[in-house]
């Protein structure tokens, strides 16, 4: 009997590409969009109010890992746009997280379309505890995309 894969997504098995390379992180959060409103009074009408939908706004990602003592393109992006203040123009990337299935083909890839670090941080160090190190990056971005089956390659060629 041949076994059967599992045909729902498990949050578990993803990658994060940033300019072609794969970084690997133990959570990403933040993932959304959501349609803000505004309620409306009508003349003479006291019973409700009109709810309209305005704009549509997204959480920052954010990006957690162990720490990599050694940087990385992301680690060093994060540096310089936070560490040279306003001085200099704040360089933007896209950046894309795809859930994999569990043969390691992308189900379903989310692009954030002009992305620029926003916060880093690392947890706190404590002598009495054995806890590994973790780095936390927040990433702001104009919108997000979802695309259902697609590589990677396709998407930064």
């Amino acid at each position: 009997m041949a076994s059967q894969s599992n045909p729902y997504p498990v949050g578990f098995y993803f990658e994060l590409s940033f300019k072609g390379e794969d970084a690997a992180f133990q959570e990403v959060s933040g993932i959304s969009k959501e349609l803000s409103l505004e309620e409306v009074t009508s003349g003479g009408e006291n019973r409700f109010k009109y709810r309209l939908p305005t704009v549509s706004s997204s959480k920052n990602l954010v990006l957690k890992r162990a720490l990599i003592p050694e940087g990385s393109q992301l680690v060093d992006w994060c540096a310089s746009s936070m560490d040279e203040g306003l001085a200099n123009a704040i360089e933007t990337h896209d950046v894309s997280v795809s859930l994999l299935d569990d043969e390691g083909r992308v189900s379903v890839m989310w692009t954030f379309f002009s992305a620029y670090p926003v916060k880093y941080s690392v947890s706190d160090l404590k002598s009495q505890e054995n806890a590994i190190v973790m780095e936390s990056m927040e990433l702001a971005y104009t919108y997000f995309e979802i695309t259902p089956d697609t590589s990677i390659s396709d998407l930064f060629a």
